[in-house]
């Protein structure tokens, strides 16, 4: 079925790579126009190398690509006043705004909970949590002004439903996202807006396939790669695969943004190759 999203304008945050590239695609491969923010640039004691301006000038590219508008800007998600401006301009050019794709989140250096930093807590909650709301908030008054009702999707994890070792700050955060989602369906409801979410495990982007990743499940070897993860990453899931690519994520953010799903609300929708079984 092509078109699920025709003639719609969808904001997503983390747009440069990884899984929000993979839903920016996804949603203008079936007609959606895009509004792509990411702030592009360092964010303290990252795992892996952070986002560039190439980064999503190449979204902007792929986009473009399937015959589809996009709107890009370099925001950083705890910035609520850039992130705004950001929005406004977008749905000015582009003219509505139907889906908000909240994704933008961020893997800091994991600890023991009572020793983690308080800056490393403070970025987490900031980007992970505080940033999901900011995003929602950006654009949800004009969902609401276009009167024609309206998704919005949060990225979660299993660690939204489960505890995870030495990533404390990170497990609290996406606890939080549940929240969130939930008091968002609740208050948004009576506009025709649904809000959900989806829960990925291991998903091969850079935020995941990276040395401190590797390192935290296989801390016996000295340099270890994307081989020695996968077995024990595979151990994590019912389904005998050790990790999850970007698109299944956005196919259950297109199912979730498409008329498909125009009765559901205030679901969490794990992608996690049952890792939530375990």
């Amino acid at each position: 079925m092509a078109g699920r999203v025709e003639g719609k304008v969808a904001l997503i945050s983390g747009a440069a790579r990884g899984q929000g590239r993979s839903h920016a695609v996804r949603l203008a491969q079936e007609g959606a126009d895009i509004i792509a923010v990411d702030i592009c640039g360092p964010v303290e004691n990252l795992a892996y190398p952070h986002a560039t301006p190439d980064d999503l000038a190449e979204t902007a590219d792929l986009v473009k690509g399937v015959g589809r508008r996009i709107v890009t800007a370099e925001v950083d998600v705890r910035d609520f006043d850039a992130l705004k401006s950001a929005v406004d301009g977008g749905v000015e050019e582009l003219g509505r705004l139907d889906i908000i794709v909240a994704n933008a989140g961020i893997g800091t250096f994991g600890n023991k909970l009572h020793k983690i930093p308080e800056n490393v807590w403070q970025d987490m909650i900031d980007v992970n949590l505080s940033g999901v709301w900011k995003t929602v908030k950006s654009g949800v008054p004009h969902i609401i002004a276009g009167g024609r009702g309206g998704s919005i999707v949060l990225t979660g994890s299993v660690g939204s439903h489960k505890a995870l070792a030495f990533t404390g700050h990170y497990i609290a955060a996406k606890h939080g996202v549940l929240g969130i989602m939930r008091s968002f369906a609740v208050e948004l409801g009576q506009h025709m807006i649904r809000v959900n979410s989806v829960h990925p495990s291991q998903v091969n982007t850079p935020m995941t396939m990276n040395e401190v990743t590797f390192r935290l499940f296989r801390p016996d070897l000295e340099n270890p790669g994307p081989e020695d993860f996968a077995p024990f990453s595979q151990m994590t899931h019912t389904l005998p695969i050790p990790w999850v690519e970007a698109v299944d994520i956005s196919n259950a953010v297109l199912f979730l943004a498409s008329d498909e799903s125009r009765y559901i609300t205030g679901v969490s929708l794990p992608v996690d190759a049952g890792a939530l079984l375990k």
